[in-house]
C-alpha cells in the first residue's frame, strides 16, 4: 500500500474496530483468531486492485448509489446465457441495449456436475467452474461490465460446502480439524434431537436434516440436499476462513454479492436453526468487514421468509446488515393475484413494504431461478373466507393451467401429497399464457398475455427498490421441457425455466410484430421511464391508492416535485375506475395523452403510468 492507501485502511479499520472486536469476542473469545482476521483484512486490502480501490472511494463519497432509480438488474446463468465467461463479455451490448446495469450471475464457481444443485454446492471458492472459464476471465468480465456502466453480482454460498469440497473430504476420512468444521455426530440420538424442531427444506426430494455416512460412521448435517453439508460457524476457523473467500472473490471485481441462505447460517439444539441471533452478528461482522477491505460492495441478503422475518437482516441505521434483501412475499402475492384477480392481498402487502423506513431497500422481481413458494398471508386470506390448504391447491391447479380461465403452463416441484404443499415452476411468459397462445397459434390470445407480461413488469418497476429481470424473461422466452431428457436435471423441475436463452428469438427484439419484440421494447422503455422521472427515486413517498375495484391496483408515488401514479388491471376485462382523491389532468408517460382520474378506463390485463407535475 501506498502511505495514502494505508491511512485509508486504518481509518476505515478504526471505525469498526471496537464494535467487531467486542461482537466476534461475544460469539468466539479467541483473541488469536481475531488478530489474524485483522491482520488478513490488510493483506486483502492491499491486494485490492488500484482500479477497485479507486471504485471505493468514488462509492464512498456516494455510498447510496445502489438505490438510484437509474438501476436495472438481470440474474443469469452464464452457460446458458453465452457459453461461459467469455461469452458474456461478448454479449455486453446486447445488456446494454436492454437497459441493464446490474448483472448477476449465477453460481459460477467449482462444483461437480450431478451433485451441484444449480451450483449452490461448492467444491473450490477460489476456483470458476471449469467449462465457464478462470478467475482471470471474471476479472475481465469485471473490468469490461465497469467500462460500460454495469455492475457485477455473484453469488456467496455460505451455509454449506458441497461433499466434494477438500474440507469435506479430509472430514470424512476422519480428520478432527476438518470434522469440527462441519456437524458430526457418531451417535445418531443428536441428529434425532435436531430433527424434533427443525423442519425440512425438501421434505420431499431431501428429506430429514442428516445424512449417513457409512464409510466414517458418522451422521453429517445435511439441511439442503445430502452432498451440501453444513457449515459449523461455532468454529471460528469457519467464520475466518469463510470471510476469506468473501474477500477473495470481491477482490476479483464483485460490486454486489449475494449471501444465500443466510438465516440458516447458525445452528442451535432445540431451536429451529433458523434467524437466531448469532445470524445477525455474523451478518453484522460481514458487512464491517466490507466496509473496511471493499466499500463499494454491496450485502445482498437471501432471506426467503415473511416480512416480519425479512425486515432485521436490514440491521438497525446504526448498526446495519445487509444492504439490499429479496421482496420475496410482494413477488408470490402477486402471482397469488394473476390467479385470484383479486388485489386486496397484495395492496396489503405492498402497504407494509412502503410503510417501512426509506433506508430498505428491496430488490423486487418477478421470476428468478428458484421456484414460486406460497408463503402468502393467510391469516389475512382467513378473514376472507379463503383456506390456507384448499387455497394452495387451486394456486397449484391455476399454474398448471387445469383450472377453467387460467392459461398458464407450469409445473409443481416438491409436491407433497400428504399436506398438499407444492412450489411452482414456470416463466414469466408460460405463466402468463404466452405459451398456450403460441402453440395454438392464437393471436387474439397472444396480444392478451403480452400485454398482461408487460403489465406485472410495470407493477414490479413501480414498486419501491430496485427491480431486476430473469434472463429470458425480456424476449418472453416461454418453458424449455428439454430438461426431461438430462437425467442430472430431469428429477428437479425448476430447471423448467432454467432454459438457454433464445438467441433467434432475441434477434426480433426490435420487431414489433412478434412476442419478444413488444416485450423487450416495453420493458426497456419501462426502465428509460424509471430512470427519467424523479418520482421513482428510493426516497420517494409511495402507498396504494382504493380503485373501487379489487381487480385493479393502484400505486402512487411522489418526489422531487412529481406526482406518479401506476393503475394496473389484473382481470381480462376493461375496467373503469375513479380515484376522485386525485384531481386535475394527468399525462400518461408512454402515449402523452391526457387522463382525469375521476374517470379512468383501463384495457384488459393493461396498465398506465400516470404523471402529474405539482405547482
Amino acid at each position: 500500500m501506498t502511505k495514502k492507501e494505508e491511512a485509508l485502511f486504518q481509518s476505515r479499520l478504526a471505525r469498526c474496530l471496537d464494535e467487531l472486536r467486542w461482537l466476534y469476542m461475544e460469539l468466539y473469545d479467541n483473541g488469536d483468531m481475531f488478530a489474524e482476521l485483522c491482520d488478513n483484512l490488510y493483506q486483502f486490502a492491499s491486494d485490492r486492485p488500484a482500479a477497485l480501490k479507486k471504485r471505493d472511494i468514488q462509492r464512498e463519497a456516494d455510498p447510496e448509489w445502489y438505490k438510484s432509480s437509474g438501476l436495472t438488474g438481470m440474474m443469469l446463468y452464464i452457460d446458458n446465457f453465452a457459453g461461459d465467461l467469455n461469452g458474456v463479455r461478448k454479449k455486453l451490448p446486447y445488456i446494454e441495449k436492454a437497459g441493464i446495469n446490474l448483472l448477476h450471475l449465477m453460481p459460477f464457481l467449482d462444483t461437480v456436475p450431478g451433485r451441484s444443485d444449480g451450483g449452490y454446492a461448492v467444491a473450490d471458492f477460489r476456483s470458476v467452474r471449469p467449462d465457464l472459464g478462470t478467475m482471470e476471465d471474471l476479472e475481465q468480465l469485471a473490468a469490461a461490465c465497469h467500462e460500460q456502466g454495469v455492475n457485477l453480482c455473484m453469488d456467496f454460498v455460505m451455509n454449506h460446502t458441497s461433499q466434494d469440497h477438500e474440507w469435506a473430504k479430509k472430514a470424512r476420512q476422519g480428520d478432527g480439524e476438518y470434522m469440527s468444521r462441519y456437524f458430526f455426530f457418531a451417535d445418531p440420538s443428536i441428529p434425532q434431537q435436531y430433527e424434533k424442531t427443525v423442519p425440512q427444506v425438501f421434505p420431499t426430494t431431501a428429506p430429514g436434516n442428516f445424512t449417513w455416512l457409512p464409510d466414517c460412521g458418522h451422521y453429517v448435517m445435511t439441511s439442503f440436499y445430502p452432498y451440501q453439508w453444513d457449515l459449523n460457524y461455532r468454529n471460528p476457523r469457519v467464520f475466518n476462513e469463510m470471510m476469506y473467500n468473501f474477500l477473495y472473490l470481491a477482490n476479483k471485481g464483485m460490486d454486489m454479492i449475494r449471501i444465500d441462505a443466510v438465516p440458516y447460517i447458525w445452528k442451535e439444539l432445540g431451536t429451529d436453526c433458523r434467524n437466531l441471533p448469532q445470524v445477525h452478528t455474523i451478518v453484522r461482522m460481514m458487512r464491517m468487514i466490507g466496509e473496511i477491505v471493499c466499500p463499494s460492495v454491496i450485502l445482498l441478503g437471501e432471506v426467503v421468509m415473511e416480512p416480519v422475518k425479512v425486515v432485521p437482516y436490514f440491521g438497525t441505521v446504526e448498526k446495519p446488515e445487509c444492504h439490499l434483501l429479496y421482496n420475496v412475499t410482494t413477488m408470490c402475492t402477486t402471482w397469488h393475484t394473476v390467479a385470484t384477480r383479486d388485489t386486496r392481498l397484495l395492496r396489503k402487502q405492498l402497504d407494509i413494504v412502503n410503510a417501512l423506513p426509506k433506508q430498505y431497500v428491496f430488490l423486487n422481481y418477478l421470476r428468478c431461478h428458484d421456484d414460486i413458494g406460497w408463503g402468502l398471508d393467510y391469516a389475512a386470506l382467513a378473514q376472507w373466507g379463503i383456506s390456507e390448504v384448499a387455497h394452495k391447491k387451486f394456486l397449484s391447479d391455476w399454474f398448471q393451467g387445469l383450472v377453467p380461465g387460467s392459461v398458464s403452463r407450469g409445473e409443481l416441484y416438491n409436491a407433497d401429497p400428504s399436506s398438499g404443499d407444492a412450489r411452482q415452476c414456470g416463466t414469466t411468459a408460460s405463466l402468463c399464457g404466452i405459451e398456450k397462445a403460441g402453440f395454438e397459434r392464437d393471436e387474439a390470445a397472444m396480444e392478451r398475455a403480452v400485454q398482461f407480461d408487460l403489465t406485472l413488469h410495470a407493477m414490479m418497476f413501480m414498486q419501491t427498490g430496485l427491480p431486476l429481470l430473469y434472463s429470458g424473461d425480456e424476449i418472453a422466452q416461454v418453458n424449455d421441457y428439454s430438461y426431461k431428457d438430462d437425467p442430472n436435471k430431469a428429477e428437479d423441475s425448476r430447471y423448467l425455466h432454467r432454459g438457454k436463452l433464445r438467441w433467434d428469438l432475441a434477434e426480433h427484439a426490435d420487431d414489433l410484430s412478434t412476442p419478444e419484440g413488444r416485450v423487450f421494447t416495453g420493458l426497456r422503455a419501462l426502465g428509460a421511464l424509471r430512470r427519467a422521472n424523479p418520482a421513482f427515486h428510493a426516497a420517494a413517498d409511495v402507498w396504494t391508492l382504493d380503485t373501487g375495484d379489487d381487480g385493479v391496483l393502484a400505486i402512487g408515488r411522489c418526489y422531487g416535485g412529481q406526482k406518479l401514479i401506476g393503475v394496473f388491471n389484473f382481470t381480462g376485462d376493461g375496467k373503469a375506475v375513479a380515484l376522485p382523491h386525485n384531481p386535475g389532468e394527468f399525462t400518461g408517460l408512454l402515449d402523452g395523452e391526457s387522463y382525469i382520474l375521476q374517470d379512468l378506463s383501463i384495457s384488459p390485463y393493461g396498465f398506465l403510468y400516470l404523471a402529474q407535475a405539482q405547482g
